[in-house]
C-alpha cells in the first residue's frame, strides 16, 4: 500500500515537475520578477531551474530513478524557496498579481508539504526500513 502510495506520488509530483519545467521556456518573461538580484541575469537562472525541474520531473516518472528523484526533488524545493521567499519580503508582484502575506504564508506550507512528499518519494521519510520493520510488527501482532 505504501509503495503505490509512493509511486503514484512520484508520477504526479513529475508530471507536475515536467510541466512547470516547461513553462520556464514558454513564458520565461512570467518567472523572471522573482528571481533574486544578487543572482543577476534572471533569464538564465529561469531556464536553468527549468531544465533542472525536467530532469528531476523525468526522474520522478521513470520507476527506477523515482528514490533518486524525490530526493533530488527535495533539495530543489528548498533552492527554489529563495525566489519565494524573495518575493514575499519584496513584494514582486508575479504574473501582474501582488499577494498578501497569508498567501506567501499558504505557500510556504505548500513548499513543506512538497518537500515532505519528495522526502517520503525518496524514502528518507518516514524511514522505509523502520516503516517495513513497524508494518511487520503490527500485521504479526494481528495474526
Amino acid at each position: 500500500m505504501i509503495e503505490k502510495l509512493r509511486i503514484i506520488a512520484s508520477i504526479v509530483l513529475g508530471i507536475a515537475f515536467l510541466k512547470i519545467g516547461i513553462d520556464h521556456f514558454i513564458d520565461p518573461e512570467w518567472f523572471e520578477p522573482i528571481v533574486p538580484e544578487i543572482l543577476g541575469h534572471p533569464r538564465f537562472w529561469v531556464l536553468a531551474s527549468g531544465a533542472i525541474e525536467i530532469i528531476v520531473g523525468i526522474l520522478l516518472i521513470i520507476p527506477t530513478t523515482q528514490k533518486i528523484g524525490g530526493q533530488s526533488c527535495a533539495i530543489l524545493l528548498i533552492v527554489l524557496y529563495w525566489a519565494n521567499l524573495n518575493m514575499w519580503i519584496n513584494d514582486i508582484p508575479i504574473g501582474g498579481q501582488s499577494f498578501e502575506g497569508k498567501w506567501h504564508f499558504l505557500r510556504l506550507i505548500i513548499q513543506l508539504l512538497l518537500i515532505s512528499i519528495a522526502l517520503f518519494i525518496g524514502e528518507i521519510f518516514p524511514n522505509k526500513a523502520k516503516s517495513d520493520k513497524i508494518t511487520s510488527i503490527i500485521l504479526t501482532k494481528t495474526d
